[in-house]
C-alpha cells in the first residue's frame, strides 16, 4: 500500500518551509521514522520522517522548494516485501504483454529450480537478472532472500551497495544520484558550498569577482527581526564593566570538583544568569514587555541564550531559570549548544523568552551594542575579559576586566532602572557570595 509523505503541522507563526537536501534518493529502502529529508523554517529545521517501512517510490518535490503544511513530499509503498513486490512490477508496468512475458518467465525458472542441483547458480527473478546483466553481477556472488533461495532485484540492489557505495543502484537513477552525495546532510553541504565558495576567491584574488547566492530562510527570517526590533523599538545601551577576578578565582578553586561531581565543566555563564535572574527580579520592568497598548509583567524568568549554528544565530530558552542551579544552567547551555550546531534545536525550545543574554566574547569582542529580541524589552553582552590597570583603594593594579553593554526599549524602561539593572549584575558578579545569600 502506498502512503503519502506530508509536510507536518508547522510550528505557530510558520506558514511554510523550504526543502533542503534529500536524505534518500527514489527506489531506496527506507524505515519506519527514518529520516527523509529536513524541511528549513525561519527558526528551525525540521526532520520528516517516513511513516512507514518500505520503498520511497516518488520524490514530489525538489531541494529549494517551498512547500505548505500538508503538502505530499514523497510517496512510501509499505512492507517489508515492497522492494521485492515491486520490482517484477517496475520492469513490467509498460505493457501488459511485458508483464505477461515476465511472469512466464518467472515460472519457467520455479520450474528449473525444481531439478537445480548442487553448484548451479541460484535462481533468479527476471528483473533481478536483468539488473545483474546491467551492472556486471553473478548470481553466486548473491544471497537470494527469496523462496527456496530465489534471487529478488531487491538482493541484487543489496550486493551492488555492498560491492560499491559509488556507483548508482539503478541504471535509470545513475544521473540523478551523481549529482549529490545522499551521506551528506544539509547542514554539510551547506559547509561544503561554503568553504568552495571561499576557496574559489582565493584561488583568484586578482581578478573582480562576485557570487550571488539565495539567503536561506532563517537568515532572512534573522534579518526581518533585527530590521523590527530597529524599526519598532526606541532602543538605547548602557554600559559598565565588571571586575572578574572573584568569579575566577571561585571558578578555579571548584572548577574540578564541579565538574566532577555535576559531569559538566563550570563557565561564567551560569553566573550571568543567575545574577540576571535576581537583578530582574528586583526591577521587574525589565522582565516585561509591551502588548499593543498594555505593559505586560512576567512572573516567571525565561532567559534566552544567543548561540551560534551554521544557520545563523538562534536563541534557545531557560524555563524558570530562577530554579535552575548551576549546573542545570551549565548542563542545559551546552546541550543547546551541541544541538544547535546538529540543527536539532526545536521550535517550543526557542519559542517565549523574557530575557536575551549574548556573549560575544567566545569570539573576541571587546565591546558592542546587542539588539533587543523583540517581545522582549531588554538584552545583556557581555564580551572579552581582558586584564587592564584599574585603580582598587587607591591603588593601579591590573585585573581581568569584561565590559558588559544592556540594550533596552527606552519606550518601557527609564535609564534610571537600566542603570541600575547593570549595576546591580555588576556588583554581584564581584561578589558572587551575594548570589547565594541573594543581598
Amino acid at each position: 500500500m502506498a502512503t503519502e509523505v506530508k509536510v507536518p503541522e508547522l510550528p505557530e507563526s510558520v506558514s511554510e518551509a523550504t526543502v533542503g537536501e534529500w536524505q534518500k534518493n527514489k527506489g531506496d529502502k527506507v524505515g519506519r521514522d527514518e529520516n527523509l529529508v529536513d524541511l528549513e523554517t525561519d527558526k528551525v529545521v525540521l526532520e520528516v520522517p517516513s511513516t512507514s517501512a518500505g520503498v520511497l517510490t516518488e520524490i514530489k518535490v525538489s531541494a529549494g522548494d517551498t512547500v505548505k503544511a500538508g503538502d505530499v513530499l514523497a510517496i512510501v509503498e509499505e512492507g517489508e516485501g515492497a522492494a521485492s513486490g515491486n520490482d517484477d512490477g517496475d520492469d513490467a508496468q509498460d505493457s501488459g504483454d511485458r508483464k505477461a512475458k515476465d511472469d512466464a518467465s518467472e515460472s519457467k525458472s520455479d520450474d528449473q529450480g525444481a531439478d537445480q542441483a548442487d553448484g548451479e547458480e541460484p535462481i533468479a527473478s527476471p528483473a533481478a537478472k536483468k539488473l545483474m546483466d546491467e551492472n556486471d553481477i553473478a548470481a553466486r556472488n548473491v544471497e537470494g532472500s527469496g523462496k527456496d533461495g530465489r534471487i529478488t532485484k531487491a538482493d541484487v540492489q543489496k550486493a551492488i551497495d555492498d560491492k560499491s557505495s559509488g556507483k548508482a543502484s539503478q541504471q535509470s537513477e545513475a544521473k540523478s544520484e551523481g549529482k549529490s552525495d545522499v551521506a551528506q546532510s544539509e547542514r554539510e553541504a551547506q559547509a561544503v558550498s561554503e568553504q568552495a565558495d571561499r576557496q574559489a576567491l582565493a584561488d583568484a584574488p586578482n581578478e573582480r569577482t562576485e557570487q550571488r547566492v539565495p539567503m536561506t530562510r532563517i537568515r532572512q527570517r534573522i534579518a526581518e527581526r533585527l530590521l523590527d526590533a530597529s524599526q519598532n523599538t526606541a532602543m538605547l545601551t548602557t554600559f559598565n564593566e565588571v571586575d572578574m577576578q572573584q568569579v575566577m578565582d571561585l571558578r578555579n578553586q571548584y572548577k574540578d570538583k564541579f565538574e566532577k561531581d555535576h559531569d559538566v565543566r563550570l563557565g561564567f555563564m551560569s553566573f550571568f544568569v543567575k545574577a540576571a535572574v535576581e537583578s530582574l527580579k528586583r526591577f521587574p520592568i525589565v522582565n516585561a514587555s509591551i502588548d499593543e497598548g498594555d505593559i505586560v509583567y512576567h512572573g516567571y524568568y525565561d532567559v534566552g541564550v544567543a548561540v551560534s549554528s551554521p544557520r545563523g544565530l538562534l536563541v534557545p530558552v531557560l524555563r524558570d531559570a530562577d530554579q535552575m542551579s548551576y549546573a542545570n544552567v551549565e548542563s542545559t547551555i551546552r546541550d543547546l549548544g551541541k544541538r544547535a550546531q546538529e540543527g536539532k534545536v526545536t521550535m517550543d525550545e526557542m519559542t517565549g523568552g523574557t530575557f536575551t543574554i549574548t556573549n560575544g566574547g567566545v569570539f573576541g569582542s571587546y565591546l558592542s551594542t546587542p539588539i533587543i529580541n523583540p517581545p522582549q524589552a531588554a538584552i545583556l553582552g557581555m564580551h572579552a575579559t581582558k586584564e587592564r590597570p584599574v585603580v582598587v583603594d587607591g591603588e593601579i593594579v591590573v585585573r581581568p576586566m569584561m565590559m558588559l553593554a544592556l540594550s533596552y526599549d527606552h519606550r518601557l524602561i527609564d535609564g534610571r532602572d537600566a542603570v541600575l539593572f547593570l549595576r546591580t549584575i555588576k556588583e554581584l558578579i564581584e561578589d558572587p557570595a551575594r548570589l547565594l545569600l541573594q543581598v
